[in-house]
């Protein structure tokens, strides 16, 4: 079950949970195999899987 969102490199999307710093805003830096987002507040860097990506990633903004 494949879903085919529409992002790309520098969108910005709001994950489900929060980041610890206070926000869940993060724009996407990567995208491959893998997704890198950074977290628009603190500029913490996280990969994550495709899969994982898409199962936390709750809207995308821009």
């Amino acid at each position: 079950m494949i879903e085919n969102k529409e992002y790309k490199l520098g969108s910005k999307v709001i994950m489900k949970k929060q980041h610890p710093c206070g926000t869940n805003l993060w724009t996407i830096t990567r995208v491959g195999a893998d997704i890198k987002i950074q977290c628009e507040n603190c500029k913490h860097e996280v990969m994550l899987t495709r899969k994982d990506f898409n199962k936390k990633l709750k809207k995308i903004v821009e």
